[in-house]
């Protein structure tokens, strides 16, 4: 069975694998060098452009480092094609920051690390927890993303000792953070869309982007909207029944009145028919007044999901029926209504409070 470093992923919408380790292999040279369009640092766009370029023809070699070289506000950086291994902090200070791959293929460029959350810290002091295993994680407002790929290639079949399997990919808790065709790999818990604190109700927009993952790949408490996106789950090999996995665990606080909002999305699966649920809610122990609120509307549900029962309950004194969880005018064999109960539908008239802009007020990524 290979490793995810040398087949990490589905191509979005293609069902080819794909190598993380190397830029994809239709990829090439771009016309003015190694960032495309984008100049170079020696035709800087301007003084706030950054380029990062592993083989050396940029102002840095690594994410990181070009990252604490962004001081203050407003920086782009433009990474060339390559894989990027190692973590990406971006602190609460680097606001507005705009990384771009600079192909204009996700495929191409990657970030990329591999901690779990039981990996153990080499002081001894303990393991890494679900929030420390992110490859990268964004703590500024403004973040912007276009044309990259996030991933964390950490493997349960490599560490079968570990019961700290989640794995974050991303960790995005800044308001207004927008990500454009960009792509999510991971296994559990890939995308953590969060926000800084209980009280913050941090906006989050992701357009025509790819996730991919297994248990609850894609949760948090933000307030996220998921536009044009494809969801994919993934076949597990460590279980021989239903169900593998979630792929939507929101923990949206209970004072915020806007939670998760995915339309005209698709949800397709490598798995057999039925062997995913759609969501479960996840109120965490840090706070038990939370509310998770998903809404999934003029959507594609593929074969996977379980039309039967496609919500989970992850704690016994928190069932999904006392969530917020509802669907509208979805569409596919995922989506069918066999068990009314089981599937809260909104009404015309409600649909009308769960738009793109009743969900992000006066910031609008997607105009």
């Amino acid at each position: 069975m290979p490793s995810r470093r040398s087949a990490l992923s589905l191509l979005a919408g293609a069902g080819a694998a794909l190598a993380v380790g190397a830029p994809a292999a239709h990829a090439r040279p771009a016309p003015h060098g190694p960032f495309g369009r984008y100049g170079s640092p020696a035709r800087r766009l301007d003084a706030l452009t950054l380029y990062v370029d592993p083989h050396g023809r940029g102002d840095h070699t690594d994410v990181q480092s070009a990252v604490d070289a962004a001081t203050g506000t407003g920086h782009t950086l433009v990474l060339a094609p390559g894989t990027y291994r190692g973590r990406v902090t971006v602190g609460a200070a680097r606001t507005g920051l705009t990384l771009i791959g600079a192909s204009g293929d996700p495929r191409d460029t990657v970030v990329v690390h591999d901690t779990a959350a039981g990996t153990p810290k080499p002081d001894g002091s303990g393991t890494y927890g679900t929030s420390g295993s992110a490859s990268v994680t964004v703590q500024a407002a403004g973040f912007t993303a276009r044309d990259v790929t996030f991933a964390n290639d950490w493997l349960r079949s490599d560490n079968p000792e570990y019961t700290g399997t989640q794995a974050v990919a991303i960790k995005v808790q800044g308001d207004r953070s927008a990500f454009y065709r960009c792509r999510f790999l991971g296994h559990q818990d890939t995308l953590y869309a969060d926000s800084l604190a209980l009280t913050a109700f941090a906006r989050q927009y992701y357009r025509d982007c790819y996730m991919e993952g297994d248990v609850d790949f894609v949760f948090g408490r933000a307030t996220a909207a998921y536009d044009r996106c494809h969801f994919r789950t993934l076949t597990r090999t460590d279980l021989t029944s239903a169900p593998y996995g979630f792929v939507f665990a929101p923990s949206t606080a209970g004072a915020n009145p806007r939670g998760y909002l995915v339309l005209r999305s698709r949800i397709t699966s490598t798995a057999p028919d039925a062997y995913y649920k759609l969501a479960r809610p996840w109120v965490p122990s840090s706070d038990l007044t939370a509310h998770p609120m998903l809404t999934v509307r003029d959507s594609h549900l593929g074969a996977g999901i379980d039309a039967v029962a496609p919500y989970g309950t992850m704690s016994a004194g928190f069932p999904w029926q006392e969530q917020r969880f509802a669907e509208f005018r979805n569409t596919g064999p995922g989506a069918r209504v066999t068990v009314p109960d089981n599937r809260p539908q909104l009404t015309a008239s409600e649909a009308r409070a769960h738009t793109l802009a009743a969900h992000l007020g006066d910031w609008r990524p997607y105009a």
